[in-house]
This record gives C-alpha cells, sequence and structure tokens, in this order.
C-alpha cells in the first residue's frame, strides 16, 4: 500500500495514468467490426511501449492463473465480463468490449477500464454501460478523507442493485501505487462504515464490473482466465485509479 507524500508523487501516478487514458482511448477508435482482439492489443503495446513504459499485465501470473496472461489489455467480448484474452476473435457489430489496460512508467503504475459497444449498440447495452459507470462515479465520490472502504464499496453495490444488475464481491478494486496491486482490497459491495478509513495519499484502484441479468456468478473458459456470466447475459466493467486528497478525490486515469 502506497501513500502519496508530496505533489512531485501525484504527478508521476498521473503521468503513469495518463499513458493507460491514451492507451485506452487509442484502442476504442481503432475498436470496429472486423478488428480482431490482438490487433486492438498491438494498438495499446505501441502506446504504452511508445511511451517509455511497461506493461503490468503482460506475463502477469496470479495464483489463481495456470498461465501467464499474454496481453497488454483484458478484452472481454458481451457475456465475458473479465479478463478477456486479447486473441482472433473479430469483433461484430454490436459487440459489447470491456477493455482493462495497465501501464508502469518511472516506477508509478496506472490502471483503468473502459466498456463500449462496438458498431450499432444492442438494446439496452448503453443503458447498461450507463450503469456501471454510474457505480464508478458513486465509488469515486466516497473516496474522501475519513471515509471507510466500506463507503466506497456500499457506493457502488448500490447504484448496481438499484439499476437491477448482478453485483459480484471477487475481483473488484485494490490499492495501485509501485505495482498494480496493493493492499487495501475494495470489493464492489459492502457495509457502509466498515474497513480502512481513508487517509490522505491513499490511492486506490475503484472498479464495478456488473452482470446485466442480475445473477452474479462467473465461471472461467478453458483458457484460465476470461471470466463469463453464468446466465450469458452483457458484462460491463469501469475503472479508474483514484487518490484520495485533502481536497477529495483525484482521478489520475484521465488523458
Amino acid at each position: 500500500m502506497v501513500e502519496l507524500k508530496t505533489p512531485g508523487e501525484v504527478e508521476a501516478m498521473r503521468a503513469a495514468g495518463r499513458v493507460v487514458a491514451q492507451a485506452l482511448a487509442a484502442v476504442r477508435a481503432h475498436a470496429a467490426p472486423g478488428v480482431r482482439l490482438d490487433e486492438l492489443d498491438a494498438v495499446a503495446r505501441e502506446v504504452i511501449f511508445g511511451a517509455g513504459a511497461t506493461s503490468p499485465f503482460l506475463n502477469y501470473q496470479p495464483r489463481f492463473a495456470d498461465t501467464p496472461f499474454p496481453g497488454v489489455i483484458c478484452a472481454s467480448v458481451n457475456d465475458a465480463v473479465l479478463h478477456g484474452i486479447p486473441g482472433p476473435y473479430a469483433l461484430r457489430d454490436g459487440d459489447l468490449l470491456s477493455v482493462d489496460c495497465g501501464a508502469v512508467l518511472d516506477g508509478w503504475a496506472g490502471d483503468s477500464a473502459t466498456t463500449f459497444s462496438v458498431g450499432t449498440p444492442r438494446p439496452g447495452d448503453p443503458e447498461f454501460v450507463a450503469a456501471t459507470k454510474e457505480a464508478l462515479a458513486a465509488g469515486i465520490a466516497a473516496a474522501v478523507p475519513g471515509n471507510r472502504v466500506g463507503d466506497v464499496s456500499a457506493a457502488i453495490g448500490a447504484v448496481g442493485r438499484r439499476h437491477g444488475c448482478g453485483v459480484n464481491t471477487e475481483f473488484g478494486g485494490h490499492g495501485v501505487g509501485r505495482t498494480m496491486h496493493e493492499d487495501p482490497s475494495v470489493p464492489n459491495d459492502g457495509r457502509a462504515g466498515r474497513g480502512m478509513v481513508l487517509k490522505p495519499g491513499l490511492v486506490i484502484a475503484i472498479e464495478p464490473w456488473f452482470t446485466a441479468g442480475g445473477n452474479p456468478e462467473y465461471r472461467t473458459d478453458d483458457d484460465g482466465w476470461t471470466m463469463r456470466s453464468v446466465d450469458g447475459s452483457q458484462g460491463a466493467h469501469e475503472e479508474h485509479t483514484v487518490a484520495v486528497t485533502a481536497d477529495g478525490p483525484v482521478v489520475l486515469t484521465l488523458p
């Protein structure tokens, strides 16, 4: 767990976050029917490595994975909710694509994700994505000094449930600093007033991911990474890296 102590450290993390934002923007601009997911990964690689950064996703192998992750982005399509491998799948009109990306620049990490429709949105998808973005905004608004981790979690979960989404507390938010995944864990639902007190200098990734059908359960593909909703409903994932400051939350993963 890192606590930023100087304006210079904040700016250093903001620089890493800016690389992530630029990579996500480039991927979104390139995404279109017929484009393969591995092509989108190549676009993100060009941005990340061109900025002098490295990817914390590439070759990442946590305890649950049998093999290292092969890309610099997670590209999850439709019922794939998280950790989609950017392989040869060619996007189709109406696909709902979630892209998660990270970068490490000068020893500081940034992590962000976004979901969008490719081509013509399918009925219900824009409202579903809007609900996930609303949950992210609610979580960010709760990331103020004196609140607790549970306040952030409760804010996210309340929005998801109000919109009838499936809300899962696994693979939620986390601390960010010198590495992509640090303490504390920030689940996507919880009880207000519980957990660690948020103090100025703390940096966390806030990342609601929901399923549209209301069932929060998932299954994992044979690739050991791609998580899919068990009811086949769409998944959406929104994330920003956020610094807790005395003046309120500061989003570090903006262009």
